[in-house]
């Protein structure tokens, strides 16, 4: 049994296999398994793994899962010490696994940890999708060090130091086998989006830490299976991050943040509308509706510590912080 082994789930991209997986197999140091979980392709992605990887295990789910459910059921039939969750539009660097398992291994409370996330577009500056660690505001709002909102910073070494955050990005994320099992691993019914988020806070409520490595870097393509543009990738990340806040926060906390972020998620909406894009205004409040349908379910699944709230929790708000011109992560002390 390889004691590590890196994941990487696909669906119909056999074109980011083609590009990227040739960097995964020249970097990754031997010992280290890898895999490739095909969610329900319909094009030749397995096809090509056969001809021209025959190293590489394959997995082949019976349909598309999703990034949530694919991963848990990916991962359910593997057996590592540690898994590197990878996205498939992804290039790695030389040295880039070793780091990540040498954190793991230095730190036994440490759960998860995430490299430094570049983007591969412009290789200087940060990734939108996790770049130098992730945090949340008091609100549930997401963003890193090196990426606030749309403001990606370059990377100049600001962030090089190694730290606790409060989420690891699932474009590449290193967990401890035993803790996402104990976990229950992603959480299915998000199909994608914030799922590695909820993830994190789960185990920071179960007592574990989670973490950047810099030392580790990687480029990220990004928008691989939904574009920023995608009115699904809107809905799920509304729908997502309101599920998230209710199951994982405070009852008390919960019931306060949820008037908020419905207030503010509704005035999302209407600026939509009045910008003329009518379909990002229906998702957001598809995204609201399913929220309300959802919670009967979410309730008796809650945290058994609801009255811990992560110290890597941002307690200000990062939309006001952001309007008052402070759009970088600079010096801010959360967590620390």
């Amino acid at each position: 049994m390889a004691r590590v082994k890196v994941v990487i789930l696909n669906w119909n991209g056999r074109r980011h296999l083609e590009r990227f997986l040739p960097s995964v197999v020249a970097t990754t140091p031997a010992g280290v398994g890898i895999v490739v979980a095909d969610n329900g392709s319909d094009d030749d992605s397995l096809k090509l793994l056969a001809d021209d990887y025959p190293s590489v295990e394959r997995i082949a789910l019976d349909r598309n899962y999703g990034f949530a459910e694919g991963y848990n059921r990916a991962l359910a039939g593997l057996s590592a010490d540690y898994f590197v969750l990878l996205n498939s539009d992804v290039e790695t660097a030389p040295g880039w696994c070793e780091p990540l398992i040498q954190l793991l291994d230095n730190n036994p409370r440490v759960a998860a940890a995430q490299p430094k996330i570049l983007s591969l577009l412009d290789r200087s500056r940060f990734d939108y999708a996790g770049a130098a660690g992730g945090f949340i505001d008091r609100f549930g709002y997401p963003f890193c060090r090196g990426r606030i909102l749309s403001t990606i910073e370059t990377d100049h070494g600001q962030y090089d130091d190694v730290r606790d955050v409060f989420w690891a990005s699932g474009a590449c994320m290193i967990v401890r086998a035993d803790v996402f099992h104990a976990l229950g691993g992603f959480d299915g019914r998000f199909f994608a989006h914030m799922e590695e988020i909820d993830l994190c806070w789960r185990a920071q409520l179960a007592g574990w830490r989670i973490a950047v490595q810099p030392a580790s870097v990687v480029y990220h393509l990004g928008g691989g299976t939904l574009s920023a543009t995608s009115e699904r990738k809107l809905y799920l990340n509304f729908r997502n991050s309101l599920a998230m806040l209710y199951k994982n926060l405070p009852p008390r906390r919960a019931r306060i943040v949820l008037k908020v972020r419905m207030l503010l998620d509704g005035l999302s909406a209407l600026v939509y509308l009045m910008q003329g894009r009518r379909h990002f205004y229906k998702a957001v409040l598809q995204a609201r509706r399913d929220f309300r349908a959802w919670r009967p379910q979410l309730r008796s699944q809650r945290s058994e510590r609801v009255d811990f709230i992560p110290p890597t929790v941002y307690r200000g708000s990062i939309l006001l912080r952001y309007l008052f011109g402070k759009r970088t992560f600079g010096k801010m002390k959360v967590g620390e």
